[in-house]
């Protein structure tokens, strides 16, 4: 492509030369070329090429089973920690709520309507703690300070310091300030402490607003040692509430769990239990160190990609003297990559939080789960690059990131009449409605009307006391119902179908070539030079192209 010279030393003797800066601008320009047709190529491709082992692609495979495996072996352990609590809070339930029937009833375990069932309730209580060493089944004891003394059993009533109450004539006096008094006493002389303050039940019940007790356990969750774990040791802190502030007759009894793990103080364990746990935490630190080179590896393949664009932007500046268009400059900017990476430091954040859980240097399960959770799920999601390497599977790609501009600016527009429908439906049927007495229960249940889920039971559950809202319950419902599942959610699919086929039909349609697709087709001409229908060997790239003017 070089222009020839003559040149001549002699009448006879004449031959041709080549511009020496013309063939260094084509070499130039095919090495440009070479190295874009290189990155933009698939796995196989690179082999198949230049011999080059698709290191990247080995490690996201490998990274792929242990990260799952990694979190298979953290669930088996959360779940065991899971449990144990759960099952804590019910044998606490059934030791110091009296009548516990098993389940709890909107949220309280149960209720009082006599002054003598409240008494034997809170007796209850005090009894069956001081009698715990004899009762528990389980390896429960009581809390000691750092002197070694034991942590007193604390029982608080809250009272208005002064109410005058005349239901009959309709008549009140009322101080709105609280008054508490608080006592505690050693579990080992429950008898002596209520002989000397039996005046503390003298009680007022029109002025009483509540009584809680709260005292602290310890106990061991040994389970863990099947899953080859160090036990973990608890401390328990119990509040049992005795909530008269409706004063509607009916005393509800709430008792509240907070549970805190840490390490036990000395433990000692035999058998192979020990060197399981060294191989656990191996394993961890080689999945942080997988997931490291998986970021590097993405990492140093969008520098490159930063590289190359700033190469050919430059190459059209000087040569052709105009800017890349926006499709082309998208082309270098790999998302899959950004998603990788924080897959990448999601994993390693979660193993090194494991790795501490394991240590029990710290009990921040939740945390750690959330890392793990969603590392593993955005590692899973990076798969469907390298699916989208073949052509059916790409169309569904590109349905993705066709529909997911529209269906953004569609769920806007509908969550407006969604969220009308929540705050509507929670002023006026909440009184009426279990599923709408709060905002997130009301958006909760419309959801699930909307899918179709317990259409029935939303409407056969509404109180019928008031016709009026009864009346406004079917509107409403029956509107809500037609509005969004016949209308809104058709529409979205709708929307779904129309970017399915836009994108199917990409691929039998001619568009025009961006600079980047005919550089890499060697058609690369000037400004002035009409736009040549897609070749097939361009069909990889982005089927959304910008004109050139």
């Amino acid at each position: 492509h070089a222009s020839p010279v003559l040149s001549c030393s002699s009448q006879n003797n004449c031959k041709f030369k080549f511009s020496s800066s013309v063939s260094q601008d084509t070499v130039k320009d095919d090495s440009l070329r070479d190295d874009l047709r290189f990155y933009f190529m698939n796995p196989c491709e690179k082999y198949q090429a230049r011999k080059h082992i698709p290191w990247k692609l080995g490690v996201q495979v490998l990274k792929i089973i242990m990260v799952t495996t990694q979190l298979v072996l953290f669930g088996l352990s959360n779940q065991l920690v899971v449990s144990y609590k759960e099952e804590s809070t019910m044998a606490f339930k059934q030791l110091f709520v009296r009548d516990y029937g098993g389940e709890d009833q909107d949220g309280y375990c149960t209720a009082v309507f006599t002054q003598q069932d409240f008494y034997h309730s809170v007796f209850y209580a005090t009894e069956q703690y001081s009698q715990l060493g004899q009762l528990s089944v389980g390896p429960l004891s009581y809390s000691e300070d750092e002197n070694g003394n034991l942590l007193p059993f604390v029982i608080c009533k809250n009272l208005y310091r002064k109410r005058n109450l005349d239901p009959s004539k309709q008549v009140f006096e009322i101080d709105t300030e609280l008054e508490k008094v608080c006592l505690s006493f050693d579990p080992k002389l429950v008898k002596q402490w209520k002989m000397q303050n039996s005046s503390f039940f003298d009680l007022d019940f029109y002025r009483l607003i509540g009584i809680t007790v709260t005292f602290q356990l310890n106990g061991i969750n040994l389970q863990t040692v099947r899953l080859r774990e160090l036990p973990d040791c608890y401390t328990f802190n119990i509040t049992i509430n005795f909530d008269n502030s409706v004063h509607s007759g009916k005393l509800k009894i709430y008792l509240n769990l907070e549970s805190s793990s840490f390490a036990c103080k000395q433990w000692k364990i035999y058998g192979s239990a020990e060197k399981n746990m060294h191989l656990f935490l191996v394993f961890d630190c080689f999945v942080i160190l997988v997931c490291l080179t998986s970021a590097l590896l993405c990492a140093r393949s969008m520098i490159l990609a930063i590289r190359l664009l700033q190469r050919f932007s430059k190459f059209l500046l000087e040569n052709h003297e105009r800017k890349m268009c926006e499709d082309d400059q998208k082309e270098f900017l790999n998302g899959w990559y950004v998603l990788v990476i924080i897959s990448d430091l999601l994993a390693i954040i979660g193993s090194v939080l494991k790795i501490e859980i394991q240590a029990k240097y710290l009990t921040s399960y939740d945390v750690c789960s959330i890392f793990l959770g969603t590392s593993t799920l955005l590692v899973w999601v990076s798969v469907i690059r390298y699916l989208g390497y073949f052509e059916k599977y790409n169309v569904l790609i590109l349905t993705m990131r066709v529909a997911f501009p529209k269906v953004l600016r569609f769920c806007c527009c509908a969550g407006m009449i969604y969220l009308g429908y929540t705050f509507c439906g929670w002023i006026v049927l909440g009184p009426y409605h279990e599923k709408f007495e709060q905002l997130s229960r009301v958006a909760e249940c419309l959801f699930s009307l909307l899918n179709g889920d317990d259409m029935f039971a939303t409407f056969a559950q509404l109180k019928d006391t008031n016709s009026l809202v009864w009346f406004f319950s079917r509107v409403y419902l029956y509107s809500f119902i037609s509005v969004f599942i016949y209308m809104v959610l058709s529409l979205f699919i709708a929307l779904i179908t129309d970017s399915y086929e836009t994108a199917q039909d990409s691929h039998k349609q001619a568009f025009p070539l961006t600079d980047l697709q005919r550089f890499l087709t060697e058609q690369l001409e000037s400004s002035e030079a009409p736009p040549s229908p897609r070749a097939d060997a361009t069909s990889g790239f982005s089927v959304f192209c910008c004109r050139r003017r």
